[in-house]
């Protein structure tokens, strides 16, 4: 059995500063409807220091808007364009590899409205849909599944994507909400389809992306987030240092058995510690 010093020893924080700091935000800033401890003051301390700051987030159930309004009534500043989410990555895949394709999405209003205003139609009928994009739904019914089950098994067409691969989102006290892989898992079930690809972490899209909206290369970047195969896959993928804060999925427990090649460079406490301690020194001085 492993004790917990075993455990604890993983603890490691960044010696130095990155130029550029990219966010996950549930389970990472944000748990619920509420900050997790230290993030205000870390994003406070990286605009003082004039480091470079992005929001990513697998969550599709927010619009960037949404997301930038969240941040700015916790005390987090935030522009529309320091954030990508799910939503903005499958319409950009969308319009840039199908264009003209018919959608059924099981999904919420905020990538109902994306599609929409990026004019990509949009269609309950089996006989013309090309894509069923399955996401994070929390009014998911069976009348979806089974237009999906029609759009598979009775016309014999249509492809399996989804906004993102997450399991369940965390909640407070260690709860969660079943996520986009609970409805792939059950249009799979069904159907006997396996889906094609999504287009949330670690996934090359959202990377891309991320690393161009940032300016700078993975080198100079840190990647934070509370999840191994998502998170920290991403950045294992663009060769970037990542810090795992035990804030939401990931325990000290996990972390201890999992693949050494899978970890994070740094594991924290809290989010807060991603800056060094020396730093915080200066800083408070």
């Amino acid at each position: 059995m492993h004790t917990e010093l075993d455990e604890t020893s993983l603890l490691h924080r960044p010696p130095d500063l990155f130029d550029g700091y990219i966010f996950d935000l549930d389970g990472t800033l944000l748990l619920g409807d509420a900050l997790l401890p230290g993030a205000a003051r870390l994003i406070e301390a990286l605009h003082t220091l004039d480091r470079r700051v992005l929001y990513v987030t697998n969550n599709p159930t927010k619009s960037a808007a949404d997301v930038v309004a969240r941040l700015i009534r916790d005390g987090i500043p935030a522009t529309p364009d320091e954030v990508i989410n799910t939503i903005s990555t499958t319409i950009h895949w969308l319009t840039t590899h199908a264009p003209g394709a018919t959608v059924f999405p099981v999904a919420e209003q905020p990538v109902i409205d994306a599609l929409n205003q990026a004019n990509i139609r949009i269609s309950e009928n089996p006989a013309e849909i090309d894509f069923i994009l399955a996401s994070y739904d929390r009014t998911f019914e069976y009348r979806k599944l089974q237009i999906a089950f029609d759009t598979i098994h009775l016309h014999k067409r249509a492809r399996l994507i989804a906004t993102n691969p997450d399991r369940y989102c965390p909640m407070p006290g260690g709860n969660g909400e079943p996520d986009a892989a609970a409805i792939v898992g059950a249009i799979e079930g069904c159907t006997g389809i396996k889906l094609e690809r999504h287009f949330g972490k670690p996934d090359t899209v959202m990377l891309e992306t991320a690393l161009e909206r940032v300016g700078l290369p993975a080198s100079r970047c840190i990647m934070s987030g509370d999840r191994l195969s998502t998170d920290i896959q991403m950045a294992h993928n663009a060769g970037m240092a990542s810090a795992l804060p035990l804030t939401g999925e990931t325990t000290l427990a996990m972390l201890h058995q999992a693949d050494p090649a899978t970890r994070p460079t740094f594991t924290l406490e809290r989010i807060d510690h991603l800056i060094p301690e020396s730093t915080w020194l200066d800083l408070d001085t």
